[in-house]
């Protein structure tokens, strides 16, 4: 994991260095960068494969690379590769080598998280996203030069840019423009039917554990992130299993308030797993104490996202302390319908399914920009199996009535169901709680940042913002955005389908 700053037609020498230093955050561990053929490339790096060989940009025969992410398959990929001198261990090369055999035509083959930009005298200037949207990149353009960065604050003061996030599944290039590489929903709807639900079950379970064990890749011991939920909770129930194999225990971390429902739950699963479990409790001081600092990580200022992102910021804070990696229970809702909300739809199944396809295309710029960017401030790599391509394919194509919220009497019957004798029931069919509220964050938030704002300054300045302004809490917040991203414009924002 690491940030990546890429210019073509940089005219301007200093640009890309400046942007570079503006998200050092990303990679603690090495700095590297290149001009060439009309391009800026630079790079900051999180060690994780290939410790001592993988510095960036990679480089074979006049072409380079600077990547961010993960190539789960890379080295099935390898395998495949007919150059004879791949010159590292690191998984990121695979990408470099297959856009000279194959082109834009080899992303469609790679699996993982990623945003990366490549340039030289082989190919010509490059730059993609992975499918989901995993791995952030944005860019904009000043004249004639076109810039991409990791982050937001990477344009901050460089000639106020409109700034916009890179469509996932696609790749730029000069004389192409955008193209669409692969599509991370099918095409089809799922089945009305019933189906076969011991079948689906043990097909969603077979995926999953495939999908966590394919991300378990590095020479870094790599941990869960644990909220005591059901999708944090199946995950560290898998990688223990892993690790158990192996004779070492997993390590899991969390966070929350005295006596808080999330922190009781993930005692309990590392309890039952045997892992080493580590814990932080946070008062309402460190709670507000944090805001500035995660909304200046997150870029954002939605209410229910700042509620799960400042605890997110603190769990990802004690975890870096211990490892570089984690596994997290992102995307679960999503695709297998755990929100509350959902309930609404349970009656028709074609909204519920438009629904789920809504909220999948909306995790970029909610729930995975507030996972990267919070764990990302410490140097951590937060990685997240449930949005493994394969599996979104298999959940999403899963029929709809096994998916339906009150399906089985509890949301998400599917996947407790799958996991059954892997955790105690009492975490297993414990219903769903958001982030923030389960870990005391939400409450402790929607008083103190309220308070900072009066009616009046609410009124007068709610409609003045677009999207509109909700409630006094998210104008604290907007404040903060304001004031913590000076200079950038963006249309980068959505808000929470919850808060909605």
């Amino acid at each position: 994991m690491c940030g990546i700053v890429a210019l073509h037609s940089a005219a301007d020498p200093e640009l890309g260095p400046q942007m570079l230093r503006r998200i050092a955050h990303r990679g603690p561990d090495d700095e590297g960068m290149v001009r060439t053929d009309g391009a800026w490339l630079g790079h900051r790096r999180l060690s994780i494969v290939d410790i001592e060989g993988g510095a960036q940009p990679l480089t074979h025969d006049g072409q380079y690379l600077v990547s961010n992410g993960e190539i789960y398959n890379h080295r099935a990929l390898r395998a495949g590769l007919t150059v004879d001198n791949v010159g590292t261990g690191s998984d990121n090369e695979v990408i470099l080598h297959s856009l000279l055999t194959r082109g834009g035509a080899a992303l469609a083959g790679l699996r993982g998280m990623y945003a990366f930009a490549t340039a030289g005298s082989r190919h010509p200037f490059l730059a993609a996203r992975d499918p989901v949207g995993i791995k952030p990149l944005y860019w904009a353009r000043i004249g004639d030069t076109v810039l991409f960065a990791s982050e937001m604050k990477a344009f901050e003061r460089v000639h106020r840019p409109w700034v916009e996030p890179f469509p996932p599944g696609h790749y730029w290039t000069p004389s192409s423009g955008l193209v669409r590489f692969a599509h991370v929903l099918p095409p089809d709807p799922p089945s009305s039917a019933a189906g076969d639900v011991a079948g689906c079950s043990r097909r969603v379970r077979d995926a999953l554990v495939a999908s966590v064990e394919m991300q378990m890749m590095g020479d870094v011991p790599v941990g869960v992130l644990l909220s005591g939920g059901l999708d944090s909770s199946v995950v560290a129930a898998i990688a223990a299993r892993w690790y158990a194999r192996r004779g070492q225990r997993l390590l899991t971390f969390s966070v929350g308030t005295e006596g808080s429902d999330d922190l009781r739950a993930a005692r309990e699963v590392a309890a039952h797993l045997g892992t080493r479990h580590f814990e932080r409790v946070y008062t309402a001081g460190d709670a507000v104490a944090a805001v500035p600092a995660v909304i200046r990580a997150v870029e954002h200022y939605d209410p229910a996202l700042i509620h799960s992102s400042v605890a997110n910021y603190l769990l990802a804070e004690l975890a870096s302390e211990h490892t570089k990696v984690v596994l997290t229970g992102e995307g679960s809702d999503e695709v297998f319908a755990g929100y509350e909300y959902l309930h609404r739809f349970a009656g028709d199944d074609g909204l519920l399914h438009a629904e789920l396809q809504r909220i999948v295309g909306l995790l970029p710029s909610l729930n995975l920009q507030r996972c990267d960017r919070t764990s990302m401030a410490f140097g951590l790599e937060a990685r997240v199996p449930f949005l493994d391509s394969g599996l979104i394919a298999l959940a999403m194509t899963t029929p709809i009535a096994l998916r339906r919220p009150d399906f089985g009497g509890c949301e998400k019957f599917l996947l407790r169901s799958a996991f059954s004798g892997w955790l105690p029931d009492g975490v297993l069919w414990r219903r769903k709680v958001q982030f923030g509220a389960g870990s005391g964050m939400s409450e402790v938030l929607m008083s103190r940042m309220s308070s900072t704002v009066s009616e009046a300054e609410f009124r007068a300045a709610r409609s003045t913002v677009e999207p509109r302004l909700r409630n006094r809490e998210e104008m604290a917040y907007y404040r903060l955005w304001r004031d913590a991203l000076d200079g950038i414009r963006t249309s980068a924002l959505g808000q929470s389908p919850v808060m909605s």
